[in-house]
This record gives C-alpha cells, structure tokens and sequence, in this order.
C-alpha cells in the first residue's frame, strides 16, 4: 500500500495469482542515480483461475519499454500498477522483458535498491521487489533466477547476488560483470544484490553429509576483524541445523554480508544473507557479551530460515509466522543448545520469557493486537511484530511439548516432504505435524489448538490449590479466559499444556500420580475445557505447587500464594525458570501494594524475610553466576504498569522502583561487595556463558554499591576508573550504567572519554547515545539532554541505528523521562515520528508504537499522549505504515 491509500487486505479475500512466473532473468547496470534494470520474464496464465490481464507492482520506477515475445506491446497504467492486457490465451509460456531505470541513492526507505557507505544493497521483504522492477510482488509467485550485475569495478569491485557464481568477466570502461544462478525457485521478496568495496572472511567447511561448502563473511575494509564470532556462529549454525532436524546446507556457498543502514536486523535472501552490522561485527573492546549472544542468534536464525522461509515459504503475508515463529524456536533452541550447561540454558530461556511478557503481552493488551495469523493489515510491514515472532515461536514451542521430542522431529520431517520448494500456510504446518503423530494431544484436538493462530490476546488461567491430609491428596482447580480484542469480544477456550512440580517441605519434587488420568511427558497436564479439576494422589506431605514450569504456555497464571510459598520456590524449586519467577512475583507484590496505597512511597518497602530470601540466592554457591544477577533483579517499570487495570501513574511506578533498588542496595551492600570482589575478575576475555554470567553479577554488584554510596566517592570512583581500564566492554559499559544509574558528577566524564575513545566506532557511539537517552531524569534533564544529543555531529535520523539508539532509548527505555506532567515527552515524540516518516515511514511506525498504551494511563500523561497522537493522525501526508498505526491507537 502506497501513501494515500486506505485500502484494507484481508485474509479471507486471498485469492491465487492469476499468472507465474517461471523464470527470471536480470541485467543491472548499478549506477547511484539511474540504475538501469532489465527484466526478462518467462510468464504463463495460471488455469486455475479465470483469464484476466496481468497486473505486475512497481514502485517509484521509470518505465521505459515493455516487449511481449520480442515485440511491442499495449500497456496502461493504474496508479503504480502496470497492466498488459491482449496476451496469448491459453497456459503456453511467453516472455516479457520490462526496462526500467531507479535511483539507488535517494532511496531513503532503504526498500528496494538503496546505497549505504556509496555502496549498494536490496531489501526486498516484504514488498521491496517492486522498487527495483515490475513484477507479481506476492510470496506465493517463485520462480528460478538469473542475475547479471554490472558496475564500475574501481568503485564497486565485488558483485553478489543468490546461488552460485556462474559467471563473471572485464567490461569496456573500466567496467566488469558478474553472474548468479540460483537453482532453487524463490519468491521475489528473497532476491538479493550486493556490490561495493567489501572484503569476506573466508572458510570452507565439510558437513556431516560429506559436502564441501563455502563460507564468507563480507565487510567493509576495517572491519574484517570483528568477523570471527560471526563466522563460528554461522558454521555453528550449519552444523546444528544437519544434527537436530537432518537439514542441509544445499548450496555451494553461503554469504553473509553487513551494512550500516539497515531497516531490520537481518534478511534471510537465499545464500546471501544481509545482515544490519550490529549483528555481526564484534570484538572485545567494541561488544558487549550480549551483542555476542545476539549475533550468534541472529546469524543462526537467518541461516535457518534457509529451510523455513525459503525452501518452504509463505503463501501470503498473513501467513508470516509460519516461517518467522518457527524460525525463531528454531533459533531459540539452537541458542539454548550452544549455551551448553543446565543453568545457562535456563537463562537463556528466562530472558527469552522476559522479553515476551515485556513486549508481546503488552501488544497483546493494546491497540495493535492481533492474532499469530492476522485477518486484515493496511501495511504489511506493521505486522512484523512479537506477536508474529516471540508469540508464534511459544506457539511452536507448545507443539513440541505435546508432541515430544521425537514426534516433533517426525511432524517436521514429513513437513519439508510435503511441502519443498511450495508457498504454503500455517494450517498447513499444523496438520502436517498431527498428521504425523496420529493420537497425539495435538492431532486429537486440532481445530482447538489452531486457535492459537486465529485468537488474539493473552490468555488467563487461574489456579487454586487444596491439600487434604486425611486422605493424602491435593486438589488443583484450574480456569482459563482470554480477554476481549478488537474484532474479538468473545474468545473460545484455549488447548493449554502445563508443565508442573509440587515441592515438597524439603525442597524436592514430590511423584505425580494424577487421578483418573497420566500426565503427558511425565509433568505435563493439557488445559482445555473452560475448567478442570485435577486430584494428585499419595501426596504425603502439604506441597507448594510450581505450575507453568519453563514457561510452557505464553499465559498469564493466577495463583494465590503466600509470601512464605513464594520463598521457599525462590530457595528450592528444581525448575530454574520458576525459581527466577517466584522471586519476580515477590518484588511485583511489593509494587503493586505501594502503587496502590498512595500517599509518599515507602523508603523501604522490602520485608526482612523477602531481603534474606534475595540474600540466600546471592549467597549460594550451588547457583551460577548469570542465575542470580538474573533473580536478584527488579521487574522492570512497564511491566509493572501492564499488571495494573489503567489510571497508570508512570512517575509513580518510577519512584517505587526506585525505592525498591535503593533498599535492596543498602540493605545487602556486604553482600553486593561480596559478589564483587568473587566475579569482577574474569581473566582474558571470551563470552561463554560462565564468563559472561560473573560479568553481569559484577556489573548488578557495581551499580548497587555506587547506588549505596551516598555520597562515599570509593565505589563511584572505581566504576569510573573501570570505564577508563577495562578490558573489554561489557565491563567499561556496565561502569558507565552503574554511574549514571546513581546520578554521580563522574559519570559526564566518563562520557566525556567514553565518545573521545571510541568515536570512530559506529556502534560504540550507538551505544553512547543509547546510554544517555536512558540516563536517569534528574530534575527534567533527560529530555533536554535528549534534545541536545539531536545537534549532535554525529546523530542523524537517517541511519536506522542511530535513530533507534537515541529516540527509541528515550521514548521507550525511560519512563520517567518520556512521561513527563507536562506532556513534552510527547510532543517531542509526535515530531520525531512526522520527522521520520518523511525519510523511512518503517522506522517512524516503529516509534509511533511507543505509545500504544496511552490509554491506559492515569490523567494529565493520558489527555496529553491523545493530543499528540491525534497531531500526527492530522497530517494528511502520512505513511500508511504511520496512519495504520496512530488509526487504531485512537480507536481505543
């Protein structure tokens, strides 16, 4: 959709192409100001649908011949379509060549064909094709390629595109050319080109099949040696992918190439992959251990999508998470695997959980819900969402867990038997997998479990325990609803696997033996009728039950449980995840009740029980490292505004918080010191997880002694000296966190060295512009400083990165801040988004998403968001990516 049109999609009006396209074969002759594409296309009528003309997109193009079969033809123009009509009847294949010239270098969307660093790269998903040529822009047209670039070689002497080299040569002029072949049929939204002054980190590998591959990374000169970690993490990839699922890297070679202006993280093209340099480049002194753990991550989750994305692929849009929400569990797991020990995979796991109850849940609560296969979009690219992602890998994760390991692996393996080299849809993926495991939980309930794809909204199961000690039994009542979504006021119940313990007083699991009925997997009961009953016999003892273990379901659980129960799963309970989250609903409890007392907030709202508890785990010596920096943490203040029914006072929740970590600062600083001095050493830097665990404990330790400092100068003076001296930087930013987190006068010089040291490192100065948009608003400072940061030489709203590290780090990363009573942070963010909006609406939608919780906010912030939502509703030249959203934000 192109601005100015409103013109809904829906699902339900899906409708198969009325042409193919078989073959596709491309001359591009790359030039900054007028790229000369030439198109030739082998096309057939599709007989299954009624003879119409062919209508193939364009965007922004300059069309300057069209040929059918060699000759001239007739063509007309609806808006950006070009229609051909009086084509040859019948299904016999004929050729069509299209011209067409675009400029590269005003392309600030970066969709399509866009320069970065005077060099030139694609961004084709999810309708970015139609920038470089006219063509059937839909997944479900796949066709094989030929690609012929041609380009200055001085100025642009390598020249990628998909599949194999198969060609290439000296041109007159100064000039060369290469050619590609990609022997697999794809859709259009995976082509790719590359062509600048790059460099690759090279090595080829043999698999476990015995084939021979290469592998290269592409950098610009300079970079090469932050590519390692990339590398290792791509071959990781490729190794695992052959040994969990059986899947094969099935081309001679596999590229992975970075970029500074990249609208997305990364991009899946077949064999060349294009990647944003954030998720590639890393070394030491420049990355931090979870810009580590996120390349590793995002490289393995391109990679993967070589199978799930690419070999088999969406039929439609709508059916996005079928190919993301996979590919994200698969990443998920790959992650887990590569984090080796018990207790690292559980962190893992944790964070995964945090950033889904964070962000989806929230979306799930907010104007932009929608179900894991939406109904309806004005903007596709509004639609790449947690809900898509996170959401539809918990999705996945949940076919897993009733279907087990190993049927898992048999429903994907008849998945990719049926469906290779096909456009396909969620429906399809879900019967395929209970197609191959017939009697499973899943196959015997189907049309209920498929409403995971089809409800939105995050479902409630309540819970409520009863021992009988007489008769040595325990009695757990369970409920489940799902609240009401726009388009959506009633919801049917849900297919809900729980994965559950009960603790005994010792802190072992008590056996399960289930009345009337076996668990699944040993631990696992499937939720699916409105209520249930469940009666677990030869319970000996009053257990503390521990349900939702590993996050087996993205629900919200309900369960009365004293403070005392909470502890003692915080001490004991064998599931690391609800270990993690017996502590988070202790801290949560004390929020909620201080929110909602009034009056000035308590200084110290921490029980000395709940202090001792937090104490233990910091203390014990069984736990590693990265578990406890992870359990000692605080909620953080938007999911704490999302546990409340509306009337959010976000200073408020700020100024509990706050109170909460001052305690928890003073109250356990021996302990703080101690944890300090035990893991602020970690010797030469690497980022396995037993490393980057200590350095994390030791960064919480470091920002909890210069928060307990009042006014001491020794531990703000070491995490200073620290920022000058570390080794790596994950040690130097943690400094820096823990200086500005306790407002100390050192934390301007440290920034001061930080910027002067690392000024030539375009993610390092990211992270120093992230750092300071979510410093602490001091007196009102943080907008000013915001404000100021803007005029800075180095900021521009050009580069995706460095809008999102400043803009987004303020609007999202600091409640206080942006919230402001006087309503500037607002205001701010409405010309921010019309700013953006100008240049690249995609990243502008991204920002106006921020406020999707207005709503739900106490007055004044409440009356002040809707007037700068509906300042920016009130342009009438506005991106459909932008009206979609702030449109829907005001209907709440």
């Amino acid at each position: 959709m192109r601005e100015g049109q409103t013109a809904v999609t829906r699902r339900l009006d899906y409708a198969p192409p009325a042409f193919w396209i078989d073959t596709v074969d491309l001359s591009i002759d790359l030039d900054p100001a007028k790229t000369r594409v030439l198109s030739k296309l082998t096309v057939r009528r599709n007989p299954d649908v009624p003879a119409q003309p062919l209508k193939l997109d364009g965007d922004e193009l300059n069309l300057a011949r069209v040929l059918l079969d060699g000759a001239g033809c007739s063509f007309r123009m609806e808006g950006e379509q070009l229609v051909l009509e009086n084509l040859p009847e019948g299904d016999a294949p004929f050729a069509l060549e299209i011209f067409t010239t675009c400029s590269p270098e005003k392309n600030s969307k970066l969709m399509g064909l866009f320069m970065s660093g005077g060099d030139f790269f694609t961004q084709c998903e999810s309708e970015g094709f139609r920038r470089i040529t006219y063509f059937l822009d839909r997944p479900d047209v796949m066709a094989t390629y030929t690609v012929t670039l041609r380009a200055d070689k001085q100025r642009w002497p390598v020249l990628l595109s998909n599949g194999n080299l198969v060609d290439a040569g000296e041109l007159e002029g100064g000039r060369h050319y290469a050619t590609w072949h990609d022997p697999h049929k794809k859709p259009c939204y995976l082509f790719a080109v590359v062509a600048g002054k790059l460099v690759a980190r090279e090595q080829r590998i043999t698999t476990r099949s015995g084939n021979n591959h290469l592998l290269q990374v592409w950098v610009r000169p300079g970079d090469l040696d932050q590519t390692e970690h990339a590398m290792n993490s791509l071959v990781h990839a490729i190794l695992w992918d052959e040994w969990r699922f059986g899947l094969k890297l099935d081309l001679e070679r596999f590229m992975v190439v970075a970029t500074s202006d990249f609208n997305f993280g990364a991009m899946e093209n077949k064999g060349l992959n294009i990647f944003n340099s954030k998720y590639v480049l890393a070394k030491p002194a420049t990355a931090t251990d979870a810009d580590f753990e996120a390349i590793e991550g995002v490289i393995g989750h391109e990679y993967f999508h070589n199978w799930t994305g690419d070999r088999v692929t969406c039929r439609d849009w709508f059916q996005l998470s079928l190919k993301e929400g996979l590919t994200v569990f698969r990443d998920q797991s790959f992650s887990m695997d590569m984090a080796g020990t018990a207790s690292a995979r559980a962190v893992k796991r944790i964070g995964d959980v945090i950033t889904l109850r964070t962000v989806q849940f929230a979306e799930d609560a907010g104007p932009m819900a929608h179900p894991v296969r939406p109904d309806e979009y004005l903007e596709i690219t509004n639609f790449y969402t947690t809900t898509i992602y996170e959401k539809g890998a918990e999705v996945v994760r949940m076919v897993e867990t009733l279907l087990g390991r190993e049927g898992f692996r048999r429903g994907l393996d008849l998945y990719f038997q049926r469906h290779d080299g096909h456009a396909v849809t969620c429906d399809d993926f879900i019967q395929t997998m209970a197609d191959a495991t017939p009697g499973s939980a899943l196959a015997e309930r189907l049309p209920q479990f498929k409403l995971w794809y089809s409800q939105a909204g995050t479902p409630v199961v309540r819970a409520q325990g009863h021992y009988d000690a007489a008769a040595q039994t325990y009695t757990l009542q369970l409920s489940q609803s799902c609240p009401p979504t726009a388009g959506q006021p009633a919801k049917q119940p849900m297919l809900i696997p729980l994965r559950l313990g009960l603790v005994g007083l010792d802190g072992r699991d008590l056996p399960l033996t289930l009345q009337g009925g076996a668990l699944l997997h040993g631990d696992v009961v499937v939720l699916h009728e409105p209520a249930a009953t469940l009666v677990f016999s030869g319970v000996t003892q009053e257990p503390v039950p521990s349900l939702l273990r590993g996050f087996s379901a993205p629900v919200k659980l309900q369960m009365e449980a004293t403070p005392e129960q909470l502890m003692h799963r915080l001490a004991h309970d064998s599931d690391p995840f609800n270990r993690w989250e017996a502590g988070q609903q202790l801290a949560l409890r004390v929020a909620l009740a201080q929110l909602a007392a009034g009056g000035e907030v308590a200084p110290a709202p921490l029980s000395d029980a709940h202090l001792a508890a937090l104490r233990a785990v910091l203390r014990d010596a069984a736990l590693d490292a990265a578990f406890k920096a992870l359990a000692l943490g605080l909620p953080g203040e938007s999911y704490i505004a999302d546990q409340l029914p509306g009337n959010v006072d976000p200073q408020r929740i700020h100024a509990v918080r706050e109170a909460m970590r001052r305690q928890l600062a003073h109250a356990l600083r021996a302990d703080w010191q101690w944890a300090w001095e035990h893991n602020h050493d970690t010797g030469a830097y690497t980022p396995d997880p037993v490393s980057s665990g200590r350095r994390a404990l030791a960064g919480l330790a470091l920002a909890m002694l210069c928060l307990a400092a009042d006014g001491d100068a020794v531990w703000p003076g070491k995490a200073y000296q620290r920022v000058k001296d570390a080794g790596n930087m994950t040690d130097r930013e943690n400094a820096l966190q823990a200086l500005l987190g306790c407002g100390h006068p050192l934390a301007a010089r440290a920034l001061e060295g930080f910027y002067a040291r690392f000024s030539h490192e375009a993610l390092v100065v990211d992270k120093w512009f992230a750092l300071q948009a979510r410093a602490p608003d001091v007196a009102g400072s943080a907008l000013p400083a915001v404000l100021a940061l803007m005029q800075h030489p180095d900021f521009t709203l050009k580069n995706p990165n460095r809008a999102r590290s400043l803009l987004f780090g303020f609007c999202s990363g600091n409640p206080a801040g942006f919230h402001r009573l006087d309503g500037a942070g607002y205001t701010f963010w409405a010309g921010q988004v019309l700013a953006l909006d100008a240049i690249n609406p995609q990243v502008a939608a991204r920002l106006a998403r921020t406020m999707d919780a207005w709503a739900r906010l106490a007055e004044p912030w409440r009356g002040a968001a809707r007037e700068a939502i509906a300042r920016v509703a009130a342009q009438p030249k506005l991106s459909n990516d932008v009206r979609e959203v702030v449109t829907r934000a005001l209907a709440e």
